[in-house]
């Protein structure tokens, strides 16, 4: 089975150094390359088409927003996991709605990285446990806003919105299912009438839908 072909991009050589003595440690795993600014990035990204990219949103020449949709514009098979010291509600949203696949922070990231990088090169989306915990509120009793696309979450039932609300803070098919007492099978076909509902095409875009609402809340 080829491995995760991962790409490295933060201006600190030695982030860069601790994070591939990380990524080699996994055996399904590779560092292909890496860059220490947007601009070298972004070349070679396009050229070694990465799985994922491991993004710091700070960089001498680029921010991590421009990076971010220019890669999904030049590259879009590589997916985006950003790594970061930032912590607010705002940077998340706004990475997440230029393109970003994963957000996670640099202090929780000796833990969770393995894990981050996979769901975000399945496709799926990551959000560092961190921030949702603090983030989430619930969806259920939410009014109904004058933006068309909130009008179309109004016609989720309960069950529907509470599923979505666990899909938007990471959880798999099977921890959903067991928090709703439901089985996996179940948690699934909510996703997909979800996904169709909306009028959407993957988890990522669940998740991104749901930061894209407001429906993620200090």
């Amino acid at each position: 089975m080829p491995k995760l072909r991962i790409f490295l991009v933060d201006d600190h050589p030695i982030v860069r150094k601790g994070l591939k003595a990380l990524i080699v440690e996994q055996s399904d795993m590779e560092v292909v390359g890496e860059a220490g600014d947007g601009k070298t990035a972004l070349s070679q990204v396009k050229e070694l088409q990465p799985n994922v990219m491991i993004l710091d949103f700070s960089l001498p020449d680029m921010n991590g927003f421009q990076v971010v949709e220019r890669v999904k514009q030049i590259c879009p098979g590589t997916n985006v996991l950003v790594l970061t010291i930032h912590e607010a509600s705002g940077y998340l949203r706004q990475m997440f709605q230029a393109g970003a696949s994963g957000y996670l922070l640099k202090r929780t990231a000796g833990e969770e990285l393995a894990q981050a990088l996979r769901i975000v090169a399945a496709g799926g989306a990551y959000l560092d446990p961190t921030l949702a915990g603090r983030m989430v509120s619930t969806l259920v009793n939410q009014s109904v806003s004058k933006n068309k696309s909130l009008v179309v979450g109004s016609k989720l039932s309960d069950r529907e919105r509470e599923v979505l609300r666990l899909i938007a803070l990471g959880y798999s098919n099977k921890e959903i299912a067991i928090q709703l007492d439901l089985s996996a099978k179940t948690i699934e076909t909510y996703k997909a009438r979800l996904i169709e509902k909306l009028g959407l095409s993957s988890r990522s875009e669940l998740v991104r839908y749901a930061l894209n609402q407001g429906w993620l809340q200090d």
